[in-house]
């Protein structure tokens, strides 16, 4: 696919149409409360992954409603002192995968931490283990229209608060820095990214890769490729409910988010994906707050974006904050 989105002078200044929430403070607050109310119950388990460069931790944690959340915690096979952190969120259908899928960063030094995303798992990887014990309303199969009936019912709302307590649950851990903390994530793992750019105040960077998640408005209406187009499915059955199914997403949309960025963020995007097309990106890194911002563009790519070239871009640029 040649491109199909707004030309890359267009991008730079492009602005959503998305309508924020005149609560959506009030919203996050009260949803992050709520969690905060039972205990994280931070656990790590040892496990032999036979691998010898690296310890692996086996974590469980208490997510959105205190339900029990997996992920490992990865750091090198030496060390004595506390490490900079880098917690990352996996992409739609995945999971926590098998523990060797994830050696790129406690090859850096640092302590690594990835998240199991609950109900997810099962497309790819090496699948998930986080069950998502939340019932909802009728829905479209995938996640997209999960609780689409009402923000507090909206799947996002649960995995958003995950990630917010993932992180709390990384930094528990005696040989994690919490004050040198940064999230990153492909795809849906970059949208929850750009959550918790705003919704955690004190991350040292954040890198988005492109993300998913972003400016549902034009999202929705500009792409017929799944998991977004989801959303028109949905809505092509229940006629007449666009503005009520809009105005949920509004509380999740990753433009909003980015009108809060507390950190340091390198983004990307690529001018062929039409599964995250790049206005959408371009709407969150143009809304996003902070002044310290950059973005990676990959003119002939599809949402597989920079890929390894990413992954070296993101290691050279954590050299300055963590």
């Amino acid at each position: 696919m040649a491109l199909f989105d707004l030309p890359l002078d267009e991008l730079r200044e492009y602005r959503s149409s998305s309508v924020e929430p005149e609560d959506f403070d009030a919203f996050w607050s009260k949803t992050l409360q709520e969690a905060r109310e039972h205990d994280l119950d931070a656990r790590f388990d040892l496990v032999d992954a036979g691998l010898a460069t690296v310890k692996v931790y086996d974590v469980t944690f208490a997510g959105f409603g205190g339900h029990p959340v997996k992920g490992w915690l990865t750091l090198p096979a030496r060390v004595d002192a506390p490490l900079p952190l880098v917690v990352e969120f996996v992409g739609y259908g995945g999971g926590r995968g098998l523990a060797h899928e994830h050696l790129l960063w406690a090859s850096t030094g640092r302590a690594h931490f990835v998240m199991d995303t609950r109900g997810q798992g099962s497309v790819w990887g090496g699948g998930g283990g986080t069950p998502d014990p939340v019932g909802g309303a009728p829905a479209h199969p995938g996640f997209m229209t999960r609780g689409l009936d009402a923000p507090e019912n909206y799947y996002y709302r649960r995995v958003f608060t995950d990630a917010v307590r993932a992180i709390e649950a990384a930094r528990s851990h005696p040989l994690t820095d919490a004050g040198r903390t940064v999230a990153t994530g492909v795809s849906q793992g970059g949208g929850i990214t750009i959550a918790v750019g705003a919704l955690v105040p004190d991350l040292v960077a954040i890198a988005p890769d492109v993300p998913f998640l972003c400016d549902y408005p034009r999202a929705a209406t500009l792409t017929d490729r799944h998991p977004y187009r989801e959303i028109g499915l949905y809505l092509r059955t229940h006629r007449g409910r666009t503005e009520d199914a809009l105005r949920t997403l509004s509380y999740f949309d990753g433009v909003h988010f980015a009108a809060r960025g507390r950190a340091p963020a390198l983004f990307s995007a690529a001018l062929e994906d039409q599964t995250c097309p790049p206005s959408t990106v371009f709407a969150a890194f143009n809304a996003w707050a902070h002044q310290d911002k950059q973005i990676e563009v990959y003119d002939f790519n599809d949402h597989e974006g920079g890929g390894p070239y990413q992954e070296a871009a993101q290691v050279r640029w954590l050299r300055s904050y963590a």
